[in-house]
């Protein structure tokens, strides 16, 4: 008799937990309100990848300094020194490392957060939460590497005297674009990278085309008047522009209409990669 009260009470309690619905549609609000609450494993998955990304070498956090430095050095004698490209009255190696920032910043997340989903299939295929956090965790790890990165570029400011004036104020927005940007490239990859792992060989030789369509090594005042509308459709254009524009002022020029053209393109990216994430998520531990 006990056992059997003991059972109706159990029977009771279980049927007072809250129903959760896991579902395909990217406009359910039980995924959103479901990502919210689970802010704490992000944090932790974010702590996870930073530890591993250094783990066992020999410099450490120094690697993320090692990166910019080199490249800048390569550029600024290619395209400033061999090439004589004009930098608008800025010095050379200092535009070229604010045009670094952004793209070191995109190229490595994007690369991460491409493959962070197979790069969970453990974790994906035993338990349940919102697998956008796995992307959008790399998204937060690379923003340690750039704030160190950061950091090297106020001091190359200070040495060439020309530290940041109140345009830096404008940065944290298109920081925000820079990031919003990745994930939604980065979302629509992660989940056919689930189907067809040729991404991880072809993300490497795109991003290697991009350092070079995207103004990094040199001032997009050099691309012909004809062609900057067009230019401007590569979301990189106007975010790369807004942040030399934002730490050298007005030395770099800054158009309003390639900035909007890139807003646009981003936001387009962001709600297509969301979408096609959200209806992609639901056979991913079938699939991986």
């Amino acid at each position: 008799m006990k056992k059997d009260m003991q059972e109706t009470h159990a029977d009771r309690d279980f049927e007072s937990l809250p129903l959760t619905v896991i579902t395909p549609n990217p406009d359910g609000k039980d995924y959103w309100s479901d990502l919210w609450r689970s802010r704490e494993l992000l944090g932790l998955m974010v702590w996870r990848d930073i530890v591993v990304r250094y783990k066992q070498t020999a410099m450490g956090l120094s690697w993320a300094l090692v990166r910019p430095l080199a490249t800048m050095l390569v550029f600024s004698l290619v395209f400033g020194k061999l090439a004589n490209l004009p930098s608008n009255g800025a010095p050379y190696a200092l535009m070229v490392f604010a045009g670094l920032l952004p793209w070191l910043f995109f190229s490595a997340a994007f690369s991460d957060a491409s493959n962070s989903v197979v790069g969970n299939a453990n974790l994906v295929s035993k338990v349940y939460f919102p697998r956008l956090i796995i992307p959008l965790s790399s998204v937060l790890v690379g923003l340690v590497d750039f704030a160190l990165a950061m950091l090297v570029y106020l001091v190359m400011s200070f040495f060439y005297g020309l530290s940041p004036g109140l345009h830096v104020l404008a940065l944290p927005l298109f920081l925000l674009q820079l990031c919003l940007l990745i994930l939604g490239c980065s979302l629509s990859i992660a989940a056919l990278s689930v189907w067809y792992r040729d991404f991880r060989h072809l993300l490497p030789v795109v991003l290697q085309l991009g350092v070079y369509l995207s103004p990094v090594g040199f001032a997009s005042t050099v691309v012909p008047e004809k062609w900057r509308l067009l230019y401007a459709f590569n979301p990189m254009v106007g975010i790369i522009d807004g942040f030399r524009w934002s730490l050298l002022g007005d030395t770099q020029p800054l158009r309003m209409n390639e900035i909007g053209i890139s807003c646009l393109v981003t936001l387009l990216l962001l709600w297509s990669g969301l979408r096609f994430f959200r209806r992609s998520e639901h056979r991913f531990s079938d699939a991986i």
